[in-house]
C-alpha cells in the first residue's frame, strides 16, 4: 500500500487552463479577411457577361497611384457622322495589353467579360476586362 504522500509524488501536475482569447481574436479578424478573399475569387472567376464590341481604340493606357491597371477606350460609332459612344474597359492580361498597344487608332473587335460587384479597383476600374483583341481589316 502506498501512503497519501507517496501519491502526491507520482501524480502528474495539474493542467494550466489556456486562455482561448487569443484564438477568438485570430479568428475574428482573419474571417473577414478570408471571406473577401474568395468572394474576390468568385467574382473575377464568374462572370456575370461576355461578348463582342467592335469601334476604333482611341485610348489606352496604364493607370493608378498604387495598382497599376491597363485601361482604354473604344470609340464605337454605328452612323458615320454621328458623335460616337465610348466604352471604357480594363485589361488585366499584359498579353492582351501588348497588342492593344499595336493596334491603337485601329478599327478593332474587342472580346470582353462583364465582372460587376468586384470589391477593388486593384484590377481594373471598369466592370469589362478585355481578353483578346482582333484587328478588323
Amino acid at each position: 500500500m502506498t501512503t497519501p504522500e507517496q501519491d502526491e509524488a507520482v501524480a502528474p501536475p495539474p493542467r494550466r487552463h489556456r486562455s482561448k482569447l487569443p484564438l477568438i481574436i485570430a479568428l475574428v479578424l482573419l474571417s473577414p479577411i478570408l471571406v473577401l478573399g474568395l468572394y474576390t475569387i468568385v467574382v473575377l472567376n464568374w462572370s456575370y457577361s461576355d461578348g463582342d464590341r467592335s469601334g476604333y481604340l482611341q485610348k489606352f493606357s496604364r493607370r493608378g497611384w498604387v495598382c497599376k491597371t491597363y485601361e482604354g477606350e473604344l470609340a464605337m460609332s454605328t452612323v458615320p457622322g454621328v458623335a460616337p459612344t465610348i466604352w471604357t474597359f480594363s485589361v488585366r492580361d499584359k498579353a492582351v495589353a501588348r497588342k492593344l498597344n499595336e493596334h491603337l487608332g485601329q478599327k478593332v473587335v474587342l472580346h470582353y467579360a462583364e465582372h460587376r460587384g468586384v470589391p477593388t479597383t486593384c484590377f481594373g476600374t471598369t466592370d469589362y476586362y478585355v481578353d483578346s483583341v482582333r484587328a478588323i481589316p
